[in-house]
C-alpha cells in the first residue's frame, strides 16, 4: 500500500513511512506540489496511491467522484511531523483495514 502524502504534510515524513507503506511518496517529491487537487487525485487513482491530507478537500472528492482514490484525512488539525508519524503507526492496521474494505472511501484520523 502506498500512500500521497498531500502539501499539508511535511515532505520529510516520507522517508520514514517506507517500512510500514512501502512506494509511499509526497506530492514535492512527484513534482505535482504545484498541481491541482484534481489532477493530485487523478495521479493517485491512476498509480494506486492512498491520499493523506490534513484538510477537507479530497474527503470532498471522494464523494462526488467516489474512490479510488482512497482517502486518509487526518483531522488533528495543525500538529507536528512527529505527531503525523505517531498517528500513522499507532492506526497503522486500521488503515491496513481500509485499504481491504470495498466499501469505504475515507478513514478519517484524530
Amino acid at each position: 500500500m502506498k500512500l500521497l502524502l498531500d502539501q499539508n504534510i511535511s515532505r520529510k515524513l516520507t522517508p520514514d513511512l517506507q517500512r510500514l507503506f512501502p512506494g509511499s511518496s509526497h506530492v514535492f517529491i512527484l513534482n505535482l506540489h504545484q498541481a491541482s487537487d484534481l489532477e493530485i487525485w487523478n495521479y493517485a487513482r491512476d498509480n494506486d496511491f492512498i491520499i493523506v491530507t490534513q484538510d477537507s478537500d479530497f474527503f470532498e472528492k471522494s464523494l462526488i467522484f467516489g474512490f479510488p482514490p482512497k482517502v486518509i484525512w487526518l483531522r488533528s488539525a495543525n500538529t507536528s511531523t512527529k505527531n503525523i508519524r505517531l498517528l500513522l503507526v499507532k492506526f497503522y492496521r486500521e488503515i491496513i483495514e481500509f485499504e481491504k474494505d470495498e466499501t469505504l472511501g475515507c478513514l478519517q484520523i484524530y
